[in-house]
């Protein structure tokens, strides 16, 4: 797992040692950022469920302006803390930890980019989607990118927010809200 682009490019984050922590693919996180290439400089981003801080540093490396990386997990807290550290992104970057309702209630400006990264199959996106409606959570152009697996088929219009498109990578897929 690496930066791909940007000014962190090429550093290679730390990894966890087992699968409790899934972080997203090198190819899967190209093609967000190809997506993105427009909306990701000068932006304030949210990596919800950030595990390694894997999406959220590479949004950093894009040129976002701040990234906000929440968690639950006290083994992803400490690995996201380190791979902020390595590249030297302290000052763009805030660690919340908590249960993402909680997390979602903390936060207190809207966001360009929201980062929607969920374990697989517990059923959370619905629920991220109607709470960040419901906080005000998306600026106005923003985007809402959730990943998920093929088999949790998201519909057109969730919460307020509509589809704008969807990508299919192996059993991985990428889909784009506004």
């Amino acid at each position: 797992m690496r930066i791909i682009a940007g000014e962190y490019k090429g550093r290679r984050l730390k990894a966890p040692f087992d699968n409790r922590i899934r972080p997203t693919t090198d190819k899967v996180k190209e093609a967000v950022f190809s997506i993105l290439t427009n909306d990701i400089y000068g932006s304030n981003v949210l990596d919800l469920f950030a595990g390694t801080g894997n999406l959220g540093l590479e949004a950093l490396s894009r040129g976002a302006e701040h990234c906000w990386f929440c968690d639950n997990s006290r083994d992803s807290i400490r690995l996201l803390k380190e791979n902020i550290a390595y590249c030297g992104a302290e000052e763009r970057s805030t660690v919340l930890t908590g249960d993402f309702r909680n997390t979602l209630g903390r936060l207190t400006r809207p966001m360009d980019v929201i980062l929607l990264d969920p374990p697989y199959n517990m059923g959370m996106l619905p629920e991220c989607f109607s709470l960040i409606a419901e906080y005000g959570l998306l600026s106005q152009d923003g985007l809402i990118i959730a990943e998920h697996r093929r088999e949790e088929v998201l519909p057109e219009e969730l919460s307020r927010f509509q589809k704008i498109k969807e990508r299919k990578y192996g059993t991985v897929v990428i889909s784009i809200y506004g």
